[in-house]
């Protein structure tokens, strides 16, 4: 998930005490805190977020046509388990741990591999690794073996996406031969249909309640999943552009469907984070049990980059130019690898300028091999220097002769100069 801190652990371990699904659960932390490993972009505490702002990192890094360090993606490919899978992240040395695998820190990091391209046989296993663990409604899990839910399958169909694999046809067999549920099918079973209240219709659910198997909308489950209900992956790049204003789901009395089609998914949902976004002043809230609601950047990435990518960049225009001018905050001054990586894909995407955002990523991690961040870190003296030289007394030399003939005339016609 695009997350600040992946969710923020503080505000899940709020939620998870409450009893509040909130998020994906997080590993547990060894103690003391992970050292921060050699070509890994930012310098906090990687335990989390290792592979989720690396990946991100450099997926954005090579949009901005710069050429990330060998030990960038050294590092990535390292945190690669023998069976396809990535963790969250595994120090150096560190057997792998099939129960921490997880489908997020795997997603993301098939979308980098493809945007930097040359790593097939790691991109087939990474995808074969999220068949393998797809559960049988056709979604996934933040880790093997636990229920599905929305922001997980979401990821995980914007990587088979981006893999060029048909979430279609992703499906483990069902029972007695009878055909099982695919991906298109699992991120259905979380999205809210014609049978919730209007302005809930199109959003979609972290998960159904445990006991009464009702949906709820979340606003963070809802902008992940839409960039997968569009039918996109990371780094966004599309030019499409549909009807200015997403098209609501039409519910006609008796006759709607118990879920949502794939092909009107990614509508329903812009209609929703359209509207959410425009009754929250351009922003998207995270409300956590037992805290004040406050402003949710993370949320608000993925809902402007589901928004351009389902051919709404106008819907998205807002909540883009919000994000920008609470960067600073966001990011940390530029600190945060996560938050600078994820507001340079929206920016990249909705076609701002993102130069500064590029150079503030590639501060925080090994200098790249190309690309101008590359350029602008090993400045060379121009070749054009001595010739720059050259002309300048051209140029003083004609200004001079210049005036001496203007002189010249001066005292002809007047000799008393």
């Amino acid at each position: 998930m695009l997350t600040a801190a992946r969710l923020g652990a503080a505000a899940l371990s709020a939620a998870l005490l409450a009893g509040v699904a909130a998020g994906p659960a997080l590993a547990d932390s060894p103690s003391p805190a992970a050292a921060v490993p050699d070509g890994l972009y930012g310098k906090s505490d990687p335990t989390y977020d290792g592979v989720w702002r690396q990946s991100l990192a450099l997926t954005a890094l090579t949009a901005a046509k710069i050429i990330p360090a060998d030990s960038a993606v050294d590092w990535l490919t390292g945190q690669q388990c023998a069976d396809g899978g990535w963790p969250s992240y595994r120090a150096a040395g560190a057997a792998c741990d099939a129960k921490t695998e997880d489908s997020n820190a795997t997603a993301v990091a098939i979308q980098a591999l493809v945007a930097l391209g040359g790593h097939q046989p790691a991109v087939d296993k990474g995808v074969q690794w999220l068949k393998a663990n797809q559960n049988a409604d056709g979604s996934w899990p933040y880790n093997p073996g636990n229920p599905g839910d929305a922001n997980s399958t979401g990821l995980a169909v914007n990587a088979l996406f981006a893999a060029r694999t048909d979430p279609a046809g992703v499906a483990k067999p069902g029972t007695g031969g009878a055909a099982g549920k695919n991906a298109f099918d699992g991120l259905a079973r979380f999205q809210l249909g014609c049978t919730a209240p209007v302005d809930q219709r199109g959003a979609f659910a972290y998960q159904p309640d445990p006991a009464a198997g009702t949906l709820a909308p979340n606003t963070l489950a809802s902008a992940q999943a839409a960039l997968a209900a569009a039918g996109g992956h990371l780094p966004v790049a599309t030019s499409v552009h549909a009807d200015a204003t997403p098209k609501a789901l039409a519910c006609a009395d008796g006759s709607a469907p118990a879920t949502i089609p794939h092909n009107e998914s990614g509508e329903a949902v812009s209609a929703y984070l359209g509207a959410q976004l425009a009754a929250g002043d351009d922003h998207l809230t995270l409300t956590t049990p037992g805290a004040d609601p406050k402003p949710d950047y993370t949320a608000t990435a993925w809902a402007a980059l589901a928004l351009i990518q389902s051919g709404h960049p106008e819907q998205a225009t807002d909540a883009v130019d919000w994000l920008e001018g609470q960067g600073t905050t966001w990011t940390r001054n530029g600190t945060d690898a996560a938050a600078t990586a994820s507001l340079l894909l929206v920016s990249q995407a909705a076609h701002r300028s993102t130069a500064d955002l590029t150079g503030q990523l590639t501060a925080l991690g090994p200098a790249p091999k190309g690309g101008a961040a590359a350029a602008e870190a090993t400045p060379v003296k121009k070749k054009s220097d001595g010739m720059g030289q050259f002309w300048l007394i051209i140029v003083g030399l004609l200004i001079g002769v210049g005036g001496g003939l203007l002189l010249s005339l001066q005292r002809k016609r007047n000799p008393n100069l």
